[in-house]
């Protein structure tokens, strides 16, 4: 995108009302988990479903962490990613500030999975998703738990959203829920 507020036009063109059942957009083309030009990406296709989302995915020899068994990185990329799809539910843009994932059993590489994921509440700018990972007898192999904080359009000018520009170092506020809480590590944005 050549400047945020192309950015931001774009995410709103496809944040825009989805009907039970459609087909919700990439975050964008390189997003790792679902972006469809993205060679080393997992290519989610992630559909609405009632008031949450949920796809079915196919982990391949990409995803390994030992023979036949899925990294756990790559498993909390996807849900991650997956809860991530509900901001076109929420309706407006937000980070990434905490994700836990519960690994229950193996997931193995090959087998198809499906997942799902709600909001289960909202407080101030902060919402909290919780996500499933199973396969398809109904199995659950994994479960995520995740708090996203909306964010402006500041927040993606600060961080290199603009192409070709440098990312500033973060600021205080971009860790904070309202100035009240402590800095939180990795945020997605």
């Amino acid at each position: 995108m050549a400047d945020v507020e192309a950015m931001l036009a774009h995410w709103a063109e496809r944040a825009g009302p989805h009907p039970d059942g459609a087909m919700l957009p990439p975050h964008h083309e390189q997003c790792l988990g679902c972006g469809p030009d993205n060679a080393h990406g997992h290519h989610l296709q992630v559909n609405r479903r009632g008031d949450g989302v949920a796809a079915d995915h196919v982990f391949d020899d990409r995803h390994v962490g030992a023979p036949g068994v899925v990294h756990g990185g790559a498993v909390a990329t996807v849900l991650d990613d997956l809860s991530g799809f509900l901001l076109y539910l929420v309706g407006t843009p937000a980070v990434t500030r905490q994700l836990t994932v519960d690994y229950l059993s193996p997931v193995l590489v090959g087998v198809t999975y499906r997942m799902e994921a709600r909001v289960t509440s909202r407080e101030d700018r902060k919402f909290f998703v919780a996500a499933t990972l199973s396969d398809l007898d109904g199995c659950t192999v994994a479960t995520s738990t995740a708090v996203f904080v909306t964010v402006g359009v500041e927040h993606f000018a600060r961080h290199g959203a603009v192409s070709g520009g440098s990312p500033t170092p973060p600021v205080a506020d971009d860790h904070r829920d309202s100035g009240r809480e402590g800095a939180v590590g990795q945020q997605r944005g």
